[in-house]
Formats: C-alpha cells, sequence, structure tokens
C-alpha cells in the first residue's frame, strides 16, 4: 500500500466511476482497476462492487475511503509544515467558500493575494456550509470564508467584512422606481429565495420576517444566478449581496437594483480554521489582506 493508492481510492469513491477516477488521477481505467484490486487483496476486504454503469462503494470501502482522506492531508500538512517552515507564505492552501460569496469575492481579493504572497498556492473549492464545515473538520481544507455565524465552536474565527444587502426588482415592477428602500416596504410582498442549503436563505428569510414579507414557495433557486434570471423574467424579487450587484446599471436594464435606507440588513462574512493551526500565520495575514480590500469596496 502506497500513498498513490489511497489517492485512488478516494478517487473512486467520490466520482464512483472507473474512467472518471481514472481521469481524474492521469492514469489509465486498467491501471487504476488493477491497483484497487490490489489493495482489496492486501487488506482482505471489498472495497467497491463492480457494474458496467457505476461503481457502488461498500460499507468498509466507505470507511476505507474516508480514513485515506484524512491520511493525504496529514501527508500534504507534513510538506507545507516544512515549507511554511521556512516562509509562512509559500507552499498550498486548500481554501473552501460557499457559492453566493466565490464568484463576487475572489475576483478582488485574488490580484491583492497574487501581489504580497507570489509563492502562495490557492486550491479553491466552492461547496455550501455544511459541507465545508466538515472538510475543514476533517483537515481536508485549510480555512474557510463563509457567512457569519455558523455551528460550530471548535473552530477560531475573524470577521471579514459586513455586507449590505440590496433589492432585485424587475423593471416593471413599482419598487423598481425607488431610488432607495425601506424594509417596510417589502411588507406584504413575495420573494424568491435559495433552496435549503444555502446560508443566504436563512439570512434573507430572517430579512422576510422583519420586513412583513413571505417567501414564494413554488420555487427555490438553486444559485444566486438562477435568481437573478428569475428577477430579470419578471417573477418576482429577491435579495442579493452587495459585491454580485453589477457596478453598471441603466434604467434600460431587466433588473432593478435598489439599496436600502440605514439600517440596511446585511450579513457577516468571515474566515474559519482549526485553532492552532501551522497555517496560522498565514490565515491571519490572507484576512488582513481581505479586510483591507473590502474596506476599500464597500464603504464607498
Amino acid at each position: 500500500m502506497n500513498i498513490r493508492d489511497l489517492e485512488y481510492l478516494v478517487a473512486i469513491d467520490e466520482e464512483r466511476h472507473f474512467n472518471r477516477a481514472a481521469d481524474r488521477c492521469f492514469v489509465s481505467q486498467p491501471t487504476l482497476s488493477g491497483q484497487i484490486k490490489k489493495l482489496e487483496d492486501e487488506l482482505g476486504v471489498l472495497i467497491a462492487e463492480r457494474t458496467k454503469r457505476q461503481v457502488v462503494m461498500t460499507d468498509v470501502g466507505e470507511a476505507l475511503a474516508a480514513q485515506a482522506r484524512r491520511i493525504l492531508a496529514e501527508v500534504r500538512a507534513l510538506k507545507d509544515i516544512a515549507q511554511s517552515f521556512h516562509d509562512p507564505m509559500s507552499g498550498e492552501l486548500q481554501v473552501g467558500l460557499i457559492p453566493t460569496v466565490a464568484p463576487y469575492l475572489l475576483p478582488i481579493i485574488m490580484p491583492a493575494f497574487n501581489k504580497h504572497c507570489p509563492k502562495l498556492k490557492l486550491w479553491l473549492y466552492e461547496h455550501q456550509t455544511g459541507v465545508l464545515l466538515e472538510k475543514l473538520k476533517n483537515a481536508e481544507l485549510d480555512f474557510l470564508i463563509l457567512a457569519l455565524p455558523v455551528e460550530a465552536d471548535e473552530f477560531s474565527e475573524i470577521d471579514l467584512y459586513e455586507e449590505p444587502f440590496w433589492l432585485a426588482a424587475p423593471r416593471n415592477m413599482d419598487l423598481a422606481e425607488k431610488p432607495r428602500i425601506d424594509l417596510l416596504d417589502l411588507e406584504e410582498r413575495e420573494m424568491l429565495l435559495l433552496q435549503e442549503g444555502h446560508c443566504l436563505r436563512g439570512q434573507a428569510l430572517d430579512v422576510c420576517f422583519t420586513a412583513g414579507a413571505y417567501e414564494y414557495t413554488g420555487f427555490r433557486a438553486t444559485s444566486l444566478e438562477t435568481l437573478r434570471h428569475m428577477v430579470g423574467e419578471g417573477m418576482g424579487l429577491t435579495l442579493i449581496p452587495e459585491l454580485a450587484v453589477p457596478k453598471k446599471t441603466s434604467k434600460n436594464d431587466r433588473i432593478h437594483y435598489i439599496p436600502f435606507n440605514a439600517p440596511s440588513p446585511s450579513r457577516r462574512v468571515g474566515m474559519l480554521y482549526r485553532p492552532g493551526s501551522y497555517r496560522e500565520e498565514t490565515c491571519k495575514f490572507l484576512a488582513d489582506i481581505i479586510q483591507q480590500q473590502l474596506a476599500k469596496i464597500l464603504e464607498k
């Protein structure tokens, strides 16, 4: 058994398909299949049931894959510890972000990261909050950028920025004519929201409750961009985080974005990392860069 075998095992568990797993590991399908068979023979267990269409992991196979992830994370940590001992701002970092933050924050912060930490290589992973927390706990990720608070007290937390919400309205709706709105303008209004699993859904529901608005239950979007398209088609209203609001708009746009009067509804975005992590210094340095970049934008 070697490290490469563990990588094959994890790939099979996640892809559930030998060809896709082989492509992911940059080997041929027979090579990967043969190594998994050797691993089964060595351990004396059946890792996966093979069919023509899919791979079905056995219970012991899933347990072995979970342990393999932890081992691979520790192997990466060994390499990174040695590298970071010489230079904390070098090496590789595994970074997790939620889908309602990643596409809008990354274009802002990545140029600054590249400028201040040119030797640091970031691998970016986009998942919902629950998945990210589990991966951080298992040392598969070094830190997370997500909406706060979260129901997890085993991680260290850094506040990064406070992001106001804007209202997105179809251009033919009465609210679209207003330069700014109050929360009470949403009273008895129907709102389009994200599906379960997105933290932005819970935050939007809190705003709806405060404003006396309610959710349209006939549709729940899988992404913020889907919500945006629904509003553009005149299907209803939604809340958009400020970083996702286009910088240039016109009266002819299908969607009008309207800021709220103070106190504006908002969300907290922060960083989570494992306390005592050897990457703690790196996390704090990157957090400081993010805070500086966002202060320039959100205060305008």
